[in-house]
């Protein structure tokens, strides 16, 4: 993995319970039977029209290196149930250092969009080996497809401009802030201040100094010309230190120094006050200066909607540095990602059991069946549904969806229209099939695939609900299940 942990076993990044659940299956001779699971989420992060899926190279990564270790089996043997007695016995933890990785794995490709209900990844294959995974997928989908879409968020407000994102500093932890770094760039971010995203991942490195340097020396202008003299291609102002006008003065007179030595003033950076008023302001003695090409960047707890405020408001910014709202999510601690079996069969049965968790509340009511995403466009290439289907449906013919919350609401989605099937391929019986695309490409692919939806999506406020149906036949199954265990349930109490 590209992470701090890609020499140790994380077999063990797990929670306890799919540990103990995994021994139950052994023990009732359950572990060979095989399941389907899906991960998804219920609610759209930040309240918004979309989210961008991230992390699946971290699942490629942790799936190719699933084992258990003796380091791991050593831990395990140590644990005790409550009467003290040790809480697995040594041929389970034998199983476990024999088990091989077999399943398979579908998931939508990083820079994707995804939607409540559907499946990011869908694990089949033994059960035992799917509940064990459960937990490390979680964490490793959720957090990144989080950031992703922030990330996301923010590159729309910029309207093309590049974007900084300087988070290390606010991140929840050292591993917290190279996934953060990484999904950010995926989003659309165009470079880090994290040198150790940059050497673990590749993601470009930007940076300038901090107010500290300009109060090592005696005035700012003594400042801007040492920092000149020591790195002449590298010279962004910090103009806010005591006064922001005149620091800008101070950073064009140095900048006369780096052009009169053939050498470019970048720009200045602005982090506090007014950024609006500041920016046009700066931009004005710059151009009248002399210095038309020198960019200004500006930071200060910057978030998406801020960003479209200011660029509403006729901001001169060019860059735009974003931290604590963009590598924590600020405003969504986390994505409420959820992995829930969805059928069984025993080993070596033909016929599948279909299975849903039931709620009071039909908005956490489980989706049964071998699910797959259908998204259908338009002629002029834009995406106007998703069909949410059995891997044994047919849709040759076209489909009807229905809001599985409002089962008034239907729509017909003819066989002539264009479309393509969201989950990939990733693993076929425990080997990689899937091509894992560098993260500029990822990027792009993310930035191509956003562009196709309508723009009432992206919007901050409000934003439209795109249209997500299961597919008819699927639906009405659902509801049948639902009320076959319901009336189970009925007859069991009476």
């Amino acid at each position: 993995m590209s992470s701090l942990y890609s020499h140790v076993s994380l077999a063990l990044l797990t929670d306890l319970y799919e540990v103990t659940m995994a021994y139950g299956y052994w023990k009732k001779q359950m572990a060979e039977d095989e399941a389907v699971f899906h991960l998804f989420f219920r609610k759209m992060p930040f309240q918004g029209g979309f989210a961008m899926a991230a992390g699946l190279h971290d699942v490629i990564e942790f799936v190719k290196r699933f084992r258990f270790e003796q380091s791991d089996l050593d831990y395990l043997s140590t644990l005790q149930g409550n009467d003290g007695s040790p809480l697995f016995e040594p041929p389970f933890l034998d199983y476990l250092a024999n088990l091989e990785f077999t399943c398979d794995i579908d998931a939508i490709p990083e820079g994707d969009m995804v939607f409540a209900y559907e499946p990011l990844v869908r694990v089949q294959g033994p059960i035992i080996q799917c509940q064990l995974l459960e937990s490390a997928l979680l964490t490793l989908t959720n957090f990144s497809t989080l950031i992703a879409t922030k990330g996301a968020r923010v590159s729309l407000a910029t309207e093309g401009d590049s974007i900084l994102e300087f988070g290390l500093r606010r991140a929840q932890g050292i591993d917290g802030a190279l996934t953060a770094s990484r999904a950010a760039f995926i989003g659309g971010c165009t470079a880090t201040s994290n040198v150790f995203a940059g050497k673990m991942l590749g993601i470009p490195v930007k940076g300038t100094h901090a107010h500290s340097w300009i109060m090592a020396f005696e005035t700012e202008l003594e400042s801007f010309q040492a920092y000149a003299e020591a790195m002449p291609e590298n010279c962004v102002f910090l103009v806010d230190t005591y006064d922001t006008l005149q620091g800008v003065r101070n950073a064009i007179e140095v900048g006369k120094w780096l052009h009169e030595h053939g050498r470019p003033l970048l720009g200045i950076r602005l982090d506090s006050g007014d950024l609006n008023y500041l920016s046009i302001e700066s931009r004005k003695m710059l151009d009248e200066a002399g210095f038309p090409e020198a960019e200004i960047f500006a930071s200060n707890e910057l978030n998406e909607t801020l960003i479209a405020d200011l660029k509403h408001q006729g901001a001169k910014i060019a860059v735009w540095g974003v931290g604590t709202n963009l590598v924590t999510g600020q405003t969504q601690s986390a994505l409420d990602g959820v992995y829930k079996l969805s059928a069984y069969r025993k080993k070596g049965a033909e016929k599948w059991q279909y299975k849903l968790k039931l709620s009071e509340q039909m908005t956490k009511v489980s989706n049964p069946g071998i699910l797959q995403i259908r998204r259908f466009e338009n002629p002029q290439g834009e995406y106007v549904a998703d069909a949410l289907y059995d891997i044994y449906s047919d849709l040759s013919q076209g489909c009807t969806i229905v809001d599985p919350f409002d089962q008034t609401r239907q729509r017909v989605l003819p066989k002539e229209m264009k479309s393509r099937d969201v989950l990939a391929p990733i693993f076929r019986k425990g080997k990689q099939v899937y091509k894992d695309p560098s993260l500029v490409e990822i990027q792009a692919y993310g930035k191509e695939q956003l562009a196709k939806f309508d723009k009432s999506i992206k919007r901050f406020f409000n934003a439209h609900v795109y249209p997500v149906g299961m597919e008819k036949s699927l639906f009405e199954y659902k509801i049948k299940l639902v009320d076959k265990i319901r009336d189970r349930l009925a007859k069991s109490k009476k």
